[in-house]
């Protein structure tokens, strides 16, 4: 008996997501609970195993497709091994026309499991619809791979190597903006969901928002010399290091506390203030910027705030984030400093009203009473919602 695979439920407000990439391929067998394909949302990026043993029969949604919540993914069938579509007997043949009519349609040699492997999702379309052979096209990318450019300039120079269509695909594509042509030393790639939603997002922000930043600088000559004199015992009492995060979300918690239209938000004309501190912690990613949330930060001591910015951290850099973890912050910290930021003016994450930006500690001459010293300063930057905070909180609430 065969079982679906179907799309599953994704989170609150989440109603479509996008195949990533497929773990098997059909035919393959898999075993029950053994992840099977990738979903991406706009918020995350999860696994969806096997509710049953046997073999991947068919596959419905193809890499770069939309789906939505419930919807057919593909289906298992019964057994451990299955023809692949090279060995599929004649019988066959009529459903694996209806569902590749391209490849049906010429006899050109397919791409072997390695060289796919090796292509990008908008390289195997191009390859797979104009039937070429990969391995007759020279690659320029990186280790040699395959680019959209490659194989838009074999086609240019060797046409005959396409298969023949009643409508064959042009060279170069019809330019997708005005006057924006392809050059085949480009390669375009489709955004990703999360990187589509993080740009809605920022020019949600500057559109919505009136937005301002404000900067001061630290002294971190205090703070270094508090983690060098209790580092040692306190990785031994708690199984992690103290680092600066700890610091800077306590300090964050004691501002926000005195200046509370800091951790508020606008809800259309009405203000909303929250007496509880989620603090949500920026953590870059290969897929991009996502920001996992701290909850009720000010009941944590430092080595919970440590474990749990280290444990959202690699959640995040693993893909295991859930939505629960990315909603509901209530203020947000990001720091360009590990990526040698010296300043910036951070975006606020909507609906908050204000994001401190923490930045490299760079060590300069300062004045201290009336000699020069050499100290590790670091700028800071509070970007804010000047419809609800005013210059004299924000500037007050950098220096607290």
């Amino acid at each position: 008996m065969a079982t679906e695979i179907t799309v599953p439920t994704l989170g609150e407000s989440v109603t479509e997501a996008t195949v990533a990439k497929w773990f098997k391929a059909e035919g393959d067998a898999v075993a029950e609970d053994e992840p099977i394909l990738e979903l991406e949302t706009d918020k995350v990026t999860l696994e969806v195993n096997a509710s049953a043993a046997g073999t991947l029969s068919e596959i419905t949604a193809k890499e770069g497709d939309n789906v939505e919540v419930g919807g057919l993914l593909g289906m298992i069938g019964e057994g451990s091994a299955a023809p692949t579509k090279k060995e599929q007997p004649a019988e066959t043949s009529a459903k694996a026309k209806k569902m590749e009519p391209a490849a049906a349609a010429a006899p050109a040699a397919p791409a072997s499991d390695d060289d796919s492997e090796k292509l990008s999702p908008a390289v195997r379309k191009l390859v797979e619809e104009n039937n070429l052979d990969p391995s007759q096209i020279t690659g320029t990318g990186k280790d040699g791979r395959l680019t959209k450019g490659d194989v838009l300039l074999f086609m240019k120079d060797d046409g005959a190597t396409a298969a023949p269509a009643a409508q064959p695909a042009p060279a170069y594509p019809a330019a997708t903006s005005e006057s924006r042509a392809e050059d085949p030393r480009e390669e375009r790639v489709k955004m990703t969901r999360l990187r589509q939603r993080i740009a809605e997002r920022l020019k949600e922000a500057q559109n919505t928002a009136a937005m301002l930043t404000t900067f001061n600088e630290i002294d971190m000559t205090n703070v270094i010399a508090a983690r060098r004199k209790f580092q040692d015992d306190f990785e031994k009492r708690h199984g992690c290091r103290l680092g600066f995060m700890s610091f800077f979300v306590k300090a964050c918690i004691v501002a926000l506390k005195e200046l509370p239209a800091v951790n508020a938000e606008i809800d259309g004309d009405e203000l909303i203030y929250k007496n509880y501190y989620d603090i949500g912690v920026a953590v870059g990613t290969e897929q991009g910027l996502v920001v996992p949330v701290l909850r009720d930060a000010d009941k944590k001591s430092f080595a919970e705030v440590e474990k749990g910015i280290t444990d959202l951290g690699l959640k995040a850099r693993d893909g295991k984030l859930g939505m629960d973890e990315l909603t509901g912050g209530t203020f947000t910290i990001t720091n360009g400093g590990v990526y040698g930021s010296l300043m910036s003016t951070p975006i606020i994450n909507p609906p908050q009203s204000g994001i401190l930006g923490m930045h490299k500690i760079d060590r300069r001459p300062i004045a201290v009473g009336d000699s020069i010293e050499i100290r590790p300063m670091m700028y800071v930057a509070l970007s804010y919602d000047h419809r609800i905070i005013d210059g004299r909180e924000a500037v007050t609430f950098l220096v607290r």
